[in-house]
């Protein structure tokens, strides 16, 4: 069987969810589509309902389909957390991952009409679904870079937090409303003090209130904000970035900051000192190493030339 078609095989067909309200845009209507997936193994589409994911040249972009706002429904959160555990067992040639929402926002929250109608163990069910689907971005083997542009709200943000690194159009709106509506913010804001510390936490958090793209940059919330323009620009150029440097030190470099924040410093440093060790099982850090000196040599050969009389 072709990689082409194993991958189509993977992929089942989620039935899509009728018009729907996020947290944090009442009123905000969402119409159901069914877009073709780009095979996540090779270049040609799969089918999955309100995800497209297209992998070429080591990249895998993975866009959330459902505009204008990308509503995050439960078949939505089960398809995203099923894309990112795929990467995950098919990782061969694969540099890094780009997460994106295709429409007006990357997205504007969960689906408040089906948590309005939740009780206990459906509630619980919900959010540990949506908490597998994070925690699959996170444990990607590769960066994940989340592209930000229009509403990044609830467990938007939360599934954004998820990623390595995040880019934000200046334009962008940052946020966790869900007091709003009568439920905490939980699972992965948890990681939230970590980047902003716990002031900004607790505003973002009590208050229910958003922020534009430039304070969340300067907070910590966001790697950078770039003009709207400017925003594919800045992806592609980071994206690469990542695909150019040495593959097995930019995944052992992701995996040990993934461990540094779950662990004490001491036992951060051991981690590290072994991941360096055993960065030499392979040859890559020669090969980097050589190269690097290469270039060093022949830019001091072009600066001799040209300083020669």
């Amino acid at each position: 069987m072709s990689r082409e078609a194993s991958t189509r095989g993977r992929w089942r067909s989620i039935p899509a969810c009728r018009a729907t309200e996020g947290v944090g845009c009442p009123g905000a209507r969402d119409e159901p589509v069914l877009l073709s997936v780009g095979g996540v193994a090779g270049h040609s589409p799969a089918r999955v309902t309100d995800l497209i994911v297209a992998r070429t040249d080591g990249v895998a972009r993975v866009t959330l389909a459902r505009p204008p706002l990308n509503i995050l429904t439960p078949a939505l959160i089960d398809a995203v957390g099923g894309v990112f555990r795929d990467l995950a067992r098919d990782p061969a040639g694969l540099r890094a991952v780009v997460l994106a929402g295709s429409g007006r926002a990357f997205s504007a929250g969960v689906d408040v009409q089906t948590m309005r109608d939740l009780d206990v163990p459906r509630a619980r069910a919900l959010i540990g679904r949506l908490h597998a689907a994070i925690a699959a971005v996170r444990e990607c083997p590769v960066p994940v870079v989340a592209r930000l542009h229009g509403h990044v709200l609830g467990g938007a943000l939360e599934l954004s937090l998820g990623a390595d690194l995040r880019l934000a159009a200046a334009s962008c709106r940052l946020g966790m409303p869900e007091i709003e509506v009568g439920i905490p913010s939980v699972i992965e804001a948890a990681l939230l003090p970590g980047l902003v510390g716990w002031g900004r936490t607790a505003e973002l958090l009590l208050l229910g209130e958003s922020v534009e793209a430039p304070e969340a940059e300067r907070w910590g919330l966001v790697n950078r904000a770039v003009p709207d323009d400017a925003l594919d620009g800045e992806v592609d150029r980071w994206i690469g970035r990542l695909a150019a440097l040495p593959p097995g030190a930019v995944r052992q470099q992701k995996a040990l900051l993934g461990h540094w924040r779950q662990i004490d410093l001491d036992s951060a440093i051991a981690l590290s000192m072994d991941a360096f060790a055993r960065a030499y099982a392979t040859d890559e850090p020669r090969r980097a190493m050589q190269a690097f000196l290469e270039r060093g040599r022949a830019g001091t050969d072009r600066s001799e030339r040209a300083t020669d009389p």
